[in-house]
């Protein structure tokens, strides 16, 4: 009968996150504010001015002058070609 009591003496001292969580109130209040930080942090992370998504449109912006710089070298060529035969034309 001793345990029992004993059992239900400290069952009635807890507080609902001792009783079913196993932490004390603060700690409990703790743990969510580090998660709530937690969570914002990797969201401005994710979605952020400084993030993932903006890099990787970046490097897709890269990719797209890449490519337009060699375009435009082409043309260049070509062009630079055109002048020259047009000027030993007009030179004869």
């Amino acid at each position: 009968m001793e345990k029992e009591e004993l059992f239900e003496d400290i069952e009635s001292h807890q507080s609902f996150t001792q009783k079913y969580l196993g932490l004390s109130l603060g700690k409990f209040f703790l743990f969510v504010i580090l998660v709530i930080f937690l969570g914002v942090y990797i969201g401005i992370l994710l979605y952020g001015t400084n993030s993932i998504e903006v890099l990787l449109g970046l490097q897709d912006y890269e990719d797209y002058l890449q490519s337009e710089v060699k375009n435009l070298k082409a043309q260049n060529a070509e062009l630079q070609r055109e002048y020259f035969e047009l000027k030993e034309i007009s030179a004869q």
